[in-house]
């Protein structure tokens, strides 16, 4: 029951960004981010919802992958700062539910890479991946994108070089301007407070 009610409430968030005409919106969760001053890693992080391929919502609880690198940081992995252009950012669907079967977007990060500390009210701590890229659709076309990713909450501590996402957007416009990775933040603090949530529903289960 749980685990249904925090995927209903992570695809809640996601269906705003099909406003973006000409746009399709991935959400993702799980995998393990790590991390050193060389770049940040995720692997393993499952695909669950695609609005706007192929013109619908498709969601489920294995669609695809997304997984990415970054280039190399600039400030502190435990407080703060951002990570170099470049690296590299895919996309790939597993062909259930009418995902297509392979490299669905194949790209880079076009800017610096936002890496941001969020502290809760309790002191304990979330992390936020946020940036803009450019790659190939699947199709072949060129295109563009933004991403923003929320990381498991690390408690009183801070980010240690491995932590696994919470949940996480990927935006890419297909025929329409690039959404700006400070657009994107409004994400970021909605899946912020999908954390809380979160959090409140595992510690209420356990007691």
């Amino acid at each position: 029951m749980i685990k249904s009610t925090i995927f209903l409430t992570i695809l809640v968030l996601a269906l705003p960004f099909a406003a973006f005409a000409g746009s399709v919106d991935f959400t993702n969760s799980g995998g393990t981010l790590s991390g050193s001053s060389s770049g940040l890693t995720l692997s393993g992080s499952t695909l669950i919802a695609a609005n706007g391929l192929g013109g619908g919502l498709i969601t489920g609880n294995n669609l695809g992958t997304i997984s990415f690198s970054t280039g190399a940081l600039t400030g502190s992995l435990q407080t703060g700062g951002t990570f170099a252009a470049g690296g590299t950012f895919e996309i790939t669907g597993n062909g259930t539910s009418g995902m297509p079967s392979g490299i669905i977007f194949n790209g880079s990060f076009t800017g610096p890479v936002t890496w941001t500390l969020v502290t809760l009210a309790d002191g304990t701590h979330n992390y936020t991946l946020t940036g803009s890229l450019t790659g190939t659709w699947y199709n072949g076309t060129t295109v563009d994108g933004a991403t923003v990713q929320l990381t498991i909450n690390t408690g009183k501590g801070f980010f240690n070089g491995q932590t696994t996402i919470s949940s996480g957007d990927t935006n890419i416009n297909t025929t329409a301007t690039t959404p700006e990775p400070g657009t994107l933040g409004l994400l970021g603090t909605g899946l912020i407070g999908v954390a809380g949530i979160v959090r409140r529903k595992l510690k209420s289960a356990v007691v």
